[in-house]
């Protein structure tokens, strides 16, 4: 059986979520995805989601596709291995040749953990949608 892991904000829910979780789902047997909590969200973005944690959290829980999810509190994704014991871990192809994920590459294929990079949906994102609103507020 293969467990794969999804880290992710989630906020905003919109195609490119709903993508990932597609894609994901399909390399794998069972599906955890890890829901960043908003002060995960802070110290990557420096900046909160929209959206709350309790809320984004459901939203994932509710998708037929998710097998469990779980509280994404850290940002270091191998303490994430660590709780989860996942043999597959997904990630947005925008995050690859990073300094960070090029560590995490490393400290992964030393446990037996692949890491999938995943084409980045660059028609929708959050962080186009929140600006668009901020213009609607405006």
């Amino acid at each position: 059986m293969i467990i794969g892991y999804l880290p992710g904000t989630f906020d905003l829910f919109h195609i490119g979520h709903l993508n990932i979780i597609l894609n994901a789902r399909s390399q794998c047997d069972k599906l955890i995805v890890g829901v960043n909590t908003d002060e995960v969200c802070f110290q990557a973005k420096n900046k909160y989601p929209v959206i709350p944690f309790e809320e984004r959290i459901k939203i994932v829980e509710a998708i037929k596709y998710v097998d469990s999810v779980v509280k994404q509190d850290t940002t270091d994704r191998f303490v994430s291995w660590e709780k989860n014991k996942f043999d597959v871990i997904f990630v947005g192809d925008d995050l690859k040749g990073t300094e960070k994920w090029n560590k995490f590459e490393v400290e992964f294929s030393k446990v037996g953990v692949k890491v999938i990079f995943f084409p980045y949906t660059k028609t929708t994102s959050s962080t186009l949608v929140r600006k668009v609103l901020n213009e609607i507020i405006k």
